[in-house]
Order: C-alpha cells, then sequence, then structure tokens
C-alpha cells in the first residue's frame, strides 16, 4: 500500500472530464493532479488555468515524455482511446478508460493482453456498476443463486437527443463549473464511432457483463438514425456464450425523463433493477426483496470510478470495473454495429478476430 499520493494525468479537457474526473482528483486527498493533456492545446490551458493545474500538453507523447506518473484518464473521443491508452500502457501507466473503451474489439484485446504484460491495471469508466444493488446482483449470480442465466432484457433511454445533432445547448449548464460543453463531438462518426450504441448501449453491456459473467457468442442488430449522421434507436438480440438469449436496445430521444432497466431470469430466480428510479428488486432461494436509494445523484455516482481509481493505483481498493468488462462491451458493440450495416445479419463474434486468435474469457 503506497504513502504517497498518486500522480496522475487527464488526456482530453472536455466536458466530461471537466465535470467529473477533474473535480474528483482535486478533492482526493491523496492525488496529485500533474498534468493535463489535450490536442487542442488552448483547450488544455484554458482548463489547468480554470482548476490551478501547472502543466498543459498537446500530445500524449510529448507528456509521458516530461513527467512521472502513476496513473492517466483517458478522456478523449471514442476513436483515440486505443492509440492513447496503447502508448500511456506501454509507459507503464495505469489507466482508467471512459467509455467506450474501443472501437474495435482487436484494439480492446489487445489494451487488456497489454496491461496484463505489463503488470498495470486498465478501470473502466462504468459508474452504472457502483450501484449497491447492482454489486450486490453480481454477487448473487456468482454464488449460484439464480442458476444458470436464461433471458436478459434491457433498456437504455434518454433525451440526449441534442448531442447527436451535434448541439450542447441545454446539455449540463445547471452541473458544477463545466469549462467546456459537449460541442458537436457525439455527432461526429469519425470521433464517436455510432451513436445511441457507443454513448449509451455501452452501459447496459456492461451492466450485463458485470453482473453475470458472461460474453456475447452472437449478436443481431438493427439501428435507426433517423436522418442524424449517428444512430439513435438501438435494437439488438444477443446469444451469450453459455447459450442465454438477451434482448437489448434503446432511445436517444426520449423527452421529459429517462428509462434505464435491466432484468436477468434464471432457472432459478431472477433479477429486476430499474437504475433510473433507483431500486431493484431480487427472487432468490424463493424470497422477493427489494433495495432501493435515496442518494439524489444515485444515477451517475459521479466520483466514484475516478476515486477507485486512485485507490486501486494506491493498493487501497479492488479495481471494481476491470479493462475485461470494457473489452466484452467492445466486442458486443463491434458485432452490434457490423451487423447494423448487414441488415441484421448475425455477426459471430469471433469474427471479429483473425483466424486463429480465440475470443475472450470470462
Amino acid at each position: 500500500m503506497s504513502t504517497s499520493p498518486a500522480r496522475i494525468a487527464v488526456i482530453g479537457t472536455g466536458w466530461w472530464a471537466t465535470e467529473h474526473h477533474i473535480p474528483a482528483l482535486l478533492q482526493h486527498p491523496d492525488v496529485e493532479l500533474v498534468a493535463l493533456c489535450d490536442a487542442n492545446l488552448e483547450k488544455a490551458q484554458l482548463t489547468a488555468h480554470a482548476y490551478g493545474i501547472g502543466a498543459a500538453y498537446a500530445s500524449t507523447e510529448a507528456m509521458l515524455a516530461a513527467e512521472k506518473l502513476d496513473g492517466a484518464i483517458i478522456v478523449t473521443n471514442h476513436a483515440t482511446h486505443y492509440p492513447v491508452a496503447k502508448a500511456c500502457l506501454e509507459a507503464g501507466l495505469h489507466l482508467l478508460i471512459e467509455k467506450p473503451m474501443t472501437l474495435f474489439a482487436p484494439e480492446a484485446r489487445e489494451l487488456v493482453e497489454l496491461a496484463a504484460a505489463q503488470g498495470r491495471e486498465i478501470a473502466m469508466g462504468y459508474n452504472h456498476t457502483y450501484a449497491p444493488y447492482t454489486v450486490r446482483a453480481r454477487q448473487v449470480v456468482a454464488a449460484g443463486s439464480l442458476g444458470e442465466i436464461q433471458y436478459v432484457n434491457g433498456i437504455f433511454n434518454q433525451h440526449v437527443l441534442r448531442l447527436y445533432e451535434g448541439k450542447s445547448t441545454g446539455i449540463g449548464e445547471s452541473r458544477e463549473r463545466m469549462v467546456h460543453s459537449p460541442a458537436d463531438v457525439y455527432s461526429d462518426p469519425q470521433r464517436s464511432g455510432g451513436g445511441h450504441g457507443h454513448l449509451q448501449i455501452t452501459h447496459l453491456a456492461s451492466l450485463i457483463f458485470f453482473i453475470s459473467g458472461r460474453r456475447a457468442r452472437r449478436v443481431q442488430a438493427r439501428m435507426n438514425s433517423h436522418g442524424l449522421a449517428v444512430d439513435l434507436v438501438d435494437a439488438l438480440l444477443v446469444e451469450f456464450d453459455n447459450g442465454s438469449l438477451g434482448t437489448i436496445g434503446g432511445t436517444g430521444n426520449m423527452a421529459g425523463g429517462r428509462k434505464i432497466a435491466l432484468q436477468l431470469y434464471g432457472e432459478q430466480g431472477w433479477i429486476d433493477i430499474d437504475e433510473a428510479e433507483g431500486k431493484a428488486r431480487f427472487r432468490v432461494d424463493g424470497e422477493l426483496y427489494e433495495e432501493s436509494l435515496n442518494d439524489e445523484n444515485r444515477h451517475y455516482y459521479r466520483h466514484a470510478t475516478t476515486n477507485n481509481f486512485v485507490e486501486m493505483i494506491l493498493g487501497r481498493a479492488e479495481n471494481h470495473v476491470s479493462g475485461q468488462i470494457g473489452w466484452a462491451a467492445a466486442e458486443l458493440l463491434d458485432a452490434a454495429y457490423r451487423s447494423a450495416q448487414a441488415e441484421g445479419a448475425a455477426v459471430e463474434v469471433a469474427s471479429l478476430y483473425p483466424p486463429g486468435v480465440g475470443v475472450a474469457s470470462g
């Protein structure tokens, strides 16, 4: 267990970094936020000035060459996660990568294997996995109390249409200091890959894989952009590696509310999580019980991913949601986008990898 502060850098100084990760790091008593990095140097410098951080860089390579670091938080656009993460791992850093881990399954696999070879950890920015009832669900499944999972159903609806339209008006202005708005990154497939799948369905994927310990084997998907450059509505049919089936999907156009829910049905019981309401029901060992939250920030656990990352580096905590979960989610979404492009044809996860390369194990 380390007694020295964790020396951390944040790579990417946009909306999520400035609203969530940077404030969390600054509030942690055992962190030294050493540097910020952004391809837009002016943006990095403005953020550094706003938060009183000493160093700002325009390239990951320059920062890695100049600074002594224990870890980095990657909050760049989705398409750059892989090269930035690879450079940081090669420099010997622990990583917290915002979702999605990568856009393509082979990239995710490479990062997980590189981290293992370097003796470093990859943590993922999947905040919904920190809900106490989600942790309880994972424990119930791991204990075998549901028997074999047979069916999964999930939905993730939010009103984020403006983000997919490339507009930031009305997004986040009421929250704590926001140095930079979301701008137009989520409407650009070159930077974000896709829309609702890579921004929101990835959360469902993390919950499913975190709780169940399963992987996807085969995916069929249809997506509709409704005139946007990225997908707005997604519907996925998934076969998992134990033969169980699942239907997951959602829309980014749920005006006036949000619906985030996940049900897992096993041989001997079931779990029903309503994340939007902050509660869950469990049917286990013939008994029905409920867990709920009253925390006003229950939907986001805003600093949980950052704090766990720091505590992990300091040797005080286990990695709550590892790169294995990010890899599993990347497989699911890579297959889903390929299926949607093929008008719903089934895509085998094994086909995402070069011949002779096996798929992930749990």
